[in-house]
């Protein structure tokens, strides 16, 4: 457990109080320079009443070297959000609000309070006896649709085998909170995300999945085996997730929705605030990865892999390969990773799982990369969105289809997975 943890000091955990507690849930919510927190706990606490207990951990934070106008900020936050949670307690959900105010410069942000509130978490979930209970992580300017306990809830009841999942998610596009220009820059900025990662499973990559820090679950048991979360300051979330998604019973819960902001932010050093800053630069300019590095991906995954065991020599299954893929593979030891895998397997089907597991997430975004600053160079996230569009379902895309109306596919797709 890590060092920074205060929340021990709280009631004792209400979800061992219930009858026969199916799972409990845990929902820990990171907040640094967020004025309106209140907004997203008011729409938990609006949720309808699943059949288990829940808590809510509010990680307030701050580092030791956080400027005075964020730390007045979290100190009104602090203030506000308390005096709120014990007005609102209800006899199945409780608001815990932990300021930590002196984290270490070195490693404060958003991994280490996901962190510090997960950890928390498990503490509490084995004080009340129920070490495979949920997990699940929100942002503390989301909002969520009246269901979302319930769907955790039935999700992990029906699938025992399941440790991790992803929560589907929707960004507003239209409304008053934000201006016109906002909803136009989150639109294409969500196509980016979701073409991103059905481009990756239209080439045959079985890890595609999102992951989003505000929109995803884990149990208890499962989160201690993986070593728990990390403490990057972003990208916390790509780096958690795919510890499970390779292990296989990985899933999207579906049947709820997540509303993340769409707001810029300066707080991440990359992600959608970041990215939703650098969009309202760029005077509507928006780019995403060229759908030819998906097709030369595609190349090597659908047609290749099967070959490889059975080839002495690489050359000829090099000479079959798109140039981006083949370099890529050359200058990233593919025949010393062959060459090891066919070592230490004695099937076909071994063979394959163990260089599956070499060519994993992180790499395929190392590969990505690599094409489109040596071959294919990034396009307009439209066009690109069309053209998966058309290879998924050709009749669906035209010359009229606006990056709304992209996005509505997409949104679609998603949920039918």
């Amino acid at each position: 457990m890590t060092p920074y943890l205060t929340a021990r000091s709280l009631h004792p955990p209400l979800i061992h109080k219930h009858p026969s507690p199916l799972l409990g849930i845990v929902v820990v919510i990171p907040c640094y320079d967020e004025a309106y927190l209140l907004l997203s706990l008011m729409s938990l606490k609006k949720c309808e009443r699943p059949d288990c207990d829940v808590e809510v951990i509010i990680i307030i934070n701050q580092s030791e070297k956080t400027p005075e106008e964020i730390k007045a900020t979290n100190r009104k936050t602090h203030q506000q959000t308390t005096e709120w949670a014990q007005r609102s307690r209800l006899s199945h959900l409780r608001f815990f609000i932990l300021h930590l105010d002196d984290l270490p410069k070195k490693h404060a942000g958003v991994g280490l309070a996901r962190k510090i509130g997960m950890d928390e978490a498990c503490y509490r979930f084995h004080k009340a006896g129920n070490p495979r209970g949920i997990i699940a992580c929100f942002d503390a300017d989301s909002r969520c649709e009246k269901n979302y306990f319930q769907a955790i809830e039935k999700y992990f009841q029906a699938r025992p085998k399941a440790q991790a999942c992803g929560i589907h998610f929707e960004h507003p596009i239209s409304g008053v909170d934000f201006g016109d220009t906002i909803y136009q820059a989150i639109i294409l900025y969500e196509l980016h995300l979701r073409y991103y990662v059905n481009a990756q499973r239209w080439a045959g990559f079985p890890y595609a999945w999102q992951t989003i820090g505000s929109s995803m679950a884990v149990r208890c048991d499962a989160y201690q085996q993986q070593g728990g979360m990390n403490r990057r300051q972003a990208g916390e979330d790509f780096y958690f997730l795919h510890k499970f998604i390779p292990l296989g019973h990985f899933g999207e819960i579906t049947k709820t929705k997540v509303i993340p902001s769409p707001r810029p932010s300066h707080r991440v050093p990359f992600g959608t605030g970041k990215a939703m800053g650098e969009m309202l630069k760029s005077n509507g300019k928006s780019l995403t990865y060229n759908p030819k590095t998906f097709e030369d991906l595609s190349v090597f995954l659908k047609t290749e892999w099967t070959n490889l065991y059975s080839e002495e020599n690489l050359d000829s299954v090099y000479e079959k390969l798109p140039e981006s893929i083949r370099s890529f593979l050359i200058g990233n030891g593919f025949e010393e990773k062959t060459k090891e895998a066919k070592l230490h397997t004695s099937s076909q089907a071994s063979f394959e799982k163990r260089l599956g597991r070499w060519f994993d997430a992180f790499l395929l975004m190392k590969f990505v990369h690599y094409a489109r600053d040596h071959f294919h160079p990034d396009v307009d996230i439209k066009e690109a969105a069309e053209w998966l569009c058309i290879q998924i379902s050709p009749t669906t895309a035209t010359s009229e289809s606006t990056p709304s109306d992209l996005l509505h596919f997409y949104r679609q797709l998603d949920k039918s997975k």
